[in-house]
This record gives structure tokens, C-alpha cells and sequence, in this order.
């Protein structure tokens, strides 16, 4: 018989022939022809029962054929559905490979729109190696009328078994193959999105990528669903735990809380923080967490936060911080696009060090002379890593610095253009900054993702250096930054803050600070100044994140 919903033609037109019977059975009545007693009595035919089923009906059938079910007889179960010989095949399988020892079904009550749709209760117990273990889940059957039989039946799906069953799917109970796999922190502190929401598609992308690769631990009891094909599937249930391989990631759990409560402060933003001597991942977070991941996916311009890679390029050009680099309210380069500043009108009196602190970018565009075309994409991808693959153990976007001339070129200077980042991206240039040297971010070990770790061409040349820092201190201490800063000491500390014009009424807030060895940058998109919308989130990161 053809399986799936086999809705009985809706056509003829129940009358009060079905008398007190009940369940759409009727009592045969006579007719005598020839108008005597003597004449032949003539059974009249029975009349077909059409439309959907009724509601005892639907409770009487669901009634049944859970009693059937749980009772083990399959065979009387698969009398009643559409797929008799499937039915008690699959139904015996269930009971048989899943090592069902007892199973107590209890039919609820139908209603609304879905009167056919009955939904049941299943408290079984599974028995494997000595081991028992009680399992309820909650399922639902459909009834209707046959098309042919025209009496109300069970339509039949492996779902009925469960609901996470498809067709040519079954249960299995035994021994998994390998040991489960536990996700850790870099001191062994189990990690999962219940407690880290932002996690959660960051964890199922390590175990997919790095699951096998895991040494240690002992497989424990499961049902788990076959795929008819022998491949094992999402497990189910757990009879016993074992003992499970622990794959051990970078992130840092206490500051993964942090930056889960801080990313609450805004809606749609990202932000990560690195150990700036290794590139080490230690905390990502997103808000909403559920949503796009802005942390390391984002591809939006970074705005002033890229003026660190600008500033790296003039220092080593030659501008020193104490130049005078005058700062005009407006101004353009070589008769090009006309920029403006945001966070400041004008400082005619400037030096290179108060542009940077204050974020002009007519400052910064008036400098353009000193560079050629190539001159920022070539520090970018040399001393910050970008325009190379970085294999991070998760997905995540690269960076883009893709240059250009004339006002593409002036335009990057300051973060705009084409140039695309994520928070990933600009904690990276934030790690670079404090330390001098490139190191790619990772969230595992290296050697576990065992594809090519990218690599600096050189380190920023020790005076741009040392400058480069000294530039990022004052904007923590007296800059831009220095609201969000408040409060934050260290050996070594710098910021910057970013707002970038992203086609909206409001700029996308970039902010990116180091304090000691612990790097961070994030984003609030539409959050106005980086300063303001950005910067509370990452300096509680650092906050929460001594290096």
C-alpha cells in the first residue's frame, strides 16, 4: 500500500444510517421484493464511509495502536496503519536494536486545527550490557481515512518512533564507535553554548573540523539514529557517559563570560580578544548570539582603527609623532574626494601625534604624498598578516586590503574605501601594534588544524615601533579613547577608536585596545562613535582579561 497521507476523498455524506454503532460501523437492513412475504429478502449494500475521520475515531485508532506498541505486538500495531508490513518491521526493529526492555506510550488529546494529529508520551527503558536507562521524549502520530479500506488509520513514518527519525531510519543502542567529545578551555574547563550562547556555532565547527583528530578517552552506551546505510547519526540518548576525549581549545572561559556580558551592552555587535604575543583566541562574542557572527565574520570597513596600519607606514616613512601635521576641518589630496573629521572640527597647531589621538583624517589624507599606492597594502600584508590565509581552526573572514590610487588610496588611509574587516581582523592589528610582530590568530593548537599557519614577512621596524605605541597610549590617556580606557592600568596599554561610514544614518563604532598581552577590537554596527558604542565592551573585556 502507498505510504505518506492518504486523506480519503471527501465525497459522500454521513446520514443517521450510522445509528448508535459508532466508529463509522453500520448494521445491514433488508428489503423484500415482490411485495409479499414470500419473496426473496436482498441484502442492500453497506454504505462507504468518506471524509476525514471522526473524533473518536482518531482517539479510538491512536488508542490502539499505542496500546499495541507498547504491549509488543507489533504485528496487531501494523494492522493499524496504512503500511502494515513496514510498520511491524519498523516497530520490531525499535525494540529489538534500541534495546527497548519496557515503554509506556500515553496518547494526549488532539486539537485545533491539527484534530488528526494526535501527540503521545514515550517513558521507555533501554537495557545494553547490563546497563538500563529510563529515556522519555515526546512524539505524535497522525490518523486518517483510507483511501481503499476507508477505516481510520495510522499513517506510518519511522517519525512516529520518534521525531527526529526520516525515512530508512532507525534506532540503535550499543557501544558508540568513538568516545564523545568534549570541548575545552585552555585550563580544561568544559565550554558549551548553554553557558557561552555566543559559542554555539563556533563549538559545532570545531567538532566537525577536529572531532577524529582527538586522541583519549573511552566510547560510552548511546542510542543514536542509523542512517540505513550503517553511518551512525546524532546521538540521542546516553546510557552511560564513558569517559570523553577532551579537545582542547585556546579560548579563555573567564574571559569568554566577560565578553558574553559585555556584547549585551549593544545589539548587533561582535567583539574578540587575542593573547598578543601567540595570536592565541581567548574570548568571541556576539550580540545577538543566535546571529550573524560580526565577531569573526563581519566584512565591513574598520574606519579610524585602520589608521594603526597607516600610522605603521608613515612612521617607518619617516613622520615622526611630533611633526606638525596641521588639521583642517576639511580638506582633500591632490584635487581628490574632499574629507572631513568627525570627531574634531580643526587644530591648525596639530601634530601628527594629536591627529592620531583625535582621529583627523584630514591630517592623515595630507599625508598621502609621502606614500605611494602600494605603500599601505605593502606594511598591511608584511608586518599585519593580511592578503595571506589564515587558517584559524574556524571559519573566519581574512581581512581585505585590496589598495588602490587616487581617492581609493586616500580613502584606505583612513579605514574606507574597500578595505573590509572583523573584529578578528582589527584585535589582530591591535596584537601587532603591541608587539611589534605579526602572529596569525588561532583557537587550537597549530598542529591540530595542520594546514599552513600564515606568516609575517618582517616586524615593524623598532622605531615605528616603539612610536606606534607611544601614539596608541595618549589616545587611551587623553584621546578618543579615553573615556571607554577609564580605569584600565598596565605596562603597556593603547587604543584607538574608529566610526565608519557604512551608507547609514548612523556610522558602524570600531574600537581596538591592548592592555599588557591581551589584545581586543569590536564592533556596534550603526553604533555611532567607537568610542562611545564599542569601547565600554572591549575595555571590559581587558578589564576582565589580565595578560
Amino acid at each position: 500500500m502507498r505510504r505518506g497521507a492518504k486523506i480519503g476523498i471527501v465525497g459522500g455524506l454521513l446520514t443517521a444510517m450510522m445509528g448508535a454503532a459508532g466508529y463509522g460501523t453500520y448494521n445491514l437492513y433488508q428489503g423484500v421484493s415482490g411485495g409479499n412475504s414470500g419473496g426473496t429478502t436482498v441484502a442492500k449494500a453497506l454504505p462507504t464511509v468518506t471524509g476525514p475521520p471522526t473524533a473518536a475515531e482518531v482517539r479510538k485508532t491512536a488508542r490502539d495502536f499505542l496500546a499495541a506498541w507498547a504491549k509488543g505486538d507489533e504485528t496487531a500495531a501494523g494492522a493499524l496503519t496504512n503500511d502494515p508490513t513496514t510498520a511491524a518491521a519498523e516497530l520490531t526493529a525499535y525494540r529489538q536494536k534500541a534495546h527497548v526492555t519496557s515503554l509506556k506510550l500515553t496518547p494526549g488529546v488532539p486539537g485545533g486545527a491539527e484534530a488528526t494529529k494526535v501527540p503521545f508520551k514515550v517513558a521507555a527503558t533501554l537495557t545494553y550490557d547490563g546497563k538500563r536507562s529510563p529515556w522519555s521524549y515526546d512524539g505524535s502520530l497522525t490518523v486518517f481515512r483510507g483511501a481503499t479500506t476507508h477505516k481510520p488509520l495510522v499513517d506510518w513514518h519511522p517519525s512516529v518512533l520518534n521525531p527526529k527519525l526520516g525515512e530508512g531510519e532507525s534506532l540503535e543502542t550499543g557501544k558508540a564507535s568513538k568516545p564523545q567529545v568534549e570541548l575545552v578551555d585552555r585550563n580544561g574547563k568544559a565550554l558549551d553554548a548553554t553557558a557561552y550562547p555566543s559559542l554555539a556555532p563556533v563549538l559545532t565547527d570545531l567538532r566537525q573540523r577536529y572531532a577524529t583528530k582527538v586522541q583519549g578517552g573511552t566510547p560510552g552506551i548511546e542510542t543514536w539514529i542509523d542512517a540505513g546505510d550503517g553511518t551512525a547519526g546524532e546521538t540521542l540518548h546516553v546510557l552511560t557517559k564513558g569517559k570523553p576525549a577532551k579537545l582542547r581549545t585556546t579560548l579563555d572561559a573567564g574571559v569568554q563570560a566577560a565578553a558574553e556580558k559585555a556584547v549585551k551592552q549593544r545589539s548587533n555587535a561582535g567583539v574578540v580578544a587575542l593573547k598578543a604575543s601567540t595570536g592565541q583566541i581567548l574570548a568571541v562574542a556576539n550580540n545577538p548570539a543566535g546571529g550573524t557572527n560580526l565577531a569573526l565574520g563581519a566584512t565591513v570597513a574598520p574606519g579610524s582603527t585602520f589608521k594603526v596600519v597607516t600610522a605603521a607606514t608613515l612612521l617607518e616613512k619617516g613622520v615622526t609623532p611630533g611633526q606638525s601635521v596641521p588639521c583642517k576641518q576639511n580638506d582633500n589630496y591632490n584635487n581628490g574626494k574632499m574629507f572631513h573629521n568627525v570627531e574634531k572640527s580643526q587644530n591648525l597647531s596639530a601634530t601628527f601625534a594629536w591627529d592620531f589621538e583625535n582621529s583627523c583624517n584630514t591630517g592623515f589624507i595630507s599625508l598621502a604624498g609621502k606614500l605611494s599606492e602600494s605603500s599601505v597594502p605593502t606594511v598591511a600584508h608584511d608586518v599585519f598578516g593580511f592578503g595571506q590565509t589564515w587558517n584559524v581552526g574556524v571559519g573566519a573572514f581574512d581581512g581585505k586590503v585590496p589598495g588602490g590610487s587616487g581617492d581609493e588610496m586616500t580613502s584606505e588611509m583612513i579605514g574606507q574605501g574597500q578595505i573590509q574587516m572583523s573584529p578578528l581582523n582589527m584585535a589582530s592589528v591591535a596584537a601587532t601594534a603591541r608587539t611589534g610582530l605579526f602572529h596569525q590568530p588561532v583557537i587550537v593548537a597549530p598542529s591540530l588544524i595542520g594546514e599552513p599557519i600564515a606568516k609575517a614577512g618582517r616586524a615593524l621596524s623598532p622605531n615605528a615601533d616603539a612610536s606606534l605605541r607611544s601614539l596608541m597610549r595618549l589616545t587611551a590617556q587623553q584621546g578618543t579613547a579615553t573615556t571607554a580606557m577609564r580605569g584600565l592600568t598596565g605596562t603597556y596599554l593603547g587604543a584607538k577608536t574608529g566610526s565608519a561610514e557604512a551608507g547609514t544614518e548612523q556610522p558602524n563604532g570600531w574600537f581596538l585596545a591592548y592592555r599588557d598581552d591581551v589584545a581586543a577590537s569590536g564592533v556596534v554596527l550603526q553604533g555611532g562613535h567607537g568610542g562611545d558604542s564599542a569601547g565600554p565592551i572591549v575595555a571590559d573585556v581587558l578589564k576582565a582579561a589580565r595578560g
